[in-house]
């Protein structure tokens, strides 16, 4: 480690408590405001669509295309590794704070469609990709390392806690104001985002200094696979195959929610689905940090295979509030698992290639969940969306089987005792196509 690292570090540890970081906490509060824009797009955009058409298939094409950008996230990585973080902040969130009014004006002047929702969502959603690796990236960058693991359980309590709050809040919104009201107020999060972003100071990477890095073609598909190559044959290529069958099964859930709220309580338990779905993340997120000292492997085994029975009790529960605390429970695994394992995938790769291996781990991870919404409409169409929302849990299932039976999984460590080396073994077969760090 170089002087003037080790330097930084030194400065970052005087900081007493990450409540005393002014830079932690404005960050913070633009995520929170950020998810909650999030929250209301997502849930008023599907709901809208399903009240449009009354389409399992069109709500499932909905999902599949709000959540198709997220696959994409790899392109934004070499991007958001050399553009300045908080300029890419607060452009992206102006931008989506204009072109979110196209929904509500359309709908003023009577030229609100099904169509125009499938082409607004989408941008809103990809514009969101260059946020996320952004706010990764500054994060490790602004906090002492001994405090990451607490900074990145703030972030998913902010991320799981807005959930909670304003998807329940927008199942009630939908039915006392409608959708298309929502779209307004999501308008004002994201001005509300930029001001708090805009006051975030970033130290620049001392490799780096202040000048920014001209973008080529060939750059930046060097940069790209540079963070391809530094995962191949980790295991975190393992990991990103299991995140990616999960969320498979979270796409044709996500599909067939509306209707399957629909057939047992409307919008309001809509809400509340989701709502659970961010309380249950939320929980987890917050235990995150006291369980740090048991077995990562452990802990993906036993959660998700407890996570696959209460699943597949909230689907078949007659009673909806407790099918809607099944829900809950479900996601705490889910939370958990979310903070530790941004935890490892900012603490083992290099700092220069984080935002790309970021970046291209969230791609892989997430290419699974507009496919499953596209085909979870269709089999809702096909076979019920009871019957399809019971399907989806069988991704738990696999998980946890997967885990068990895979000795370097079933063996990573627990946070406290981080390895590089547990993480970055390679397979024989890909040993000789790249360095091991």
């Amino acid at each position: 480690m170089s002087q003037q690292q080790d330097v930084a570090d030194a400065t970052k540890a005087d900081t007493s408590s990450l409540w005393n970081n002014w830079d932690f906490l404005r960050l913070l509060f633009g995520r929170f405001v950020t998810n909650a824009g999030d929250s209301l797009y997502t849930i008023a955009g599907t709901w809208l669509v399903y009240d449009l058409t009354g389409s399992s298939f069109y709500t499932g094409l909905a999902s599949a295309l709000l959540l198709l950008p997220p696959a994409l996230q790899f392109v934004s990585g070499p991007l958001v590794d050399r553009w300045p973080l908080i300029r890419t902040l607060v452009w992206t969130q102006l931008i989506q704070a204009v072109l979110i009014l196209l929904i509500p004006v359309a709908a003023y002047f009577g030229h609100l469609s099904v169509e125009l929702i499938l082409i607004t969502i989408p941008l809103l959603s990809l514009l969101n990709q260059f946020v996320y690796p952004a706010q990764n990236a500054a994060l490790p960058r602004i906090v002492a390392k001994s405090q990451l693991t607490r900074a990145n359980s703030a972030f998913s309590f902010a991320n799981q806690g807005t959930n909670m709050v304003f998807d329940a809040l927008g199942g009630v919104l939908i039915a006392v104001v409608g959708a298309v009201s929502l779209f307004v107020l999501d308008s004002i999060t994201f001005v509300v985002a930029v001001l708090s972003f805009v006051g975030v100071r970033v130290p620049e990477r001392p490799d780096t200094g202040d000048q920014e890095a001209e973008i080529d073609a060939s750059g930046y598909l060097s940069d790209l696979r540079d963070g391809i190559q530094w995962l191949r044959g980790t295991v975190f290529s393992e990991m990103m195959l299991t995140t990616a069958v999960t969320n498979f099964g979270t796409g044709i859930m996500l599909a067939v929610l509306p209707g399957f709220a629909a057939v047992r309580g409307g919008s309001i338990l809509y809400g509340a689905l989701l709502g659970a779905i961010g309380a249950g993340g939320l929980i987890g997120a917050l235990i995150a940090s006291r369980l740090t000292h048991i077995r990562y492997g452990a802990i993906r085994i036993v959660g998700l295979g407890v996570g696959f029975f209460l699943w597949v009790g909230a689907v078949y529960s007659p009673w909806p509030a407790l099918t809607v605390a099944l829900f809950a429970i479900t996601g705490i695994p889910i939370g958990v698992t979310n903070v530790m394992g941004q935890t490892l995938i900012q603490t083992v790769p290099p700092e220069d290639l984080l935002g790309r291996v970021t970046s291209v781990d969230a791609s892989v991870s997430t290419l699974t969940v507009p496919i499953g919404s596209f085909l979870g409409g269709i089999m809702g169409s096909l076979v019920g969306v009871v019957t399809t929302m019971a399907v989806a849990a069988l991704s738990f299932a696999f998980v946890s089987l997967y885990f068990s039976i895979r000795p370097r999984l079933r063996s990573l460590p627990s946070m406290d005792d981080i390895d590089r080396g547990e993480f970055c073994i390679r397979d024989r077969s890909s040993s000789a196509s790249g360095n091991t760090y």
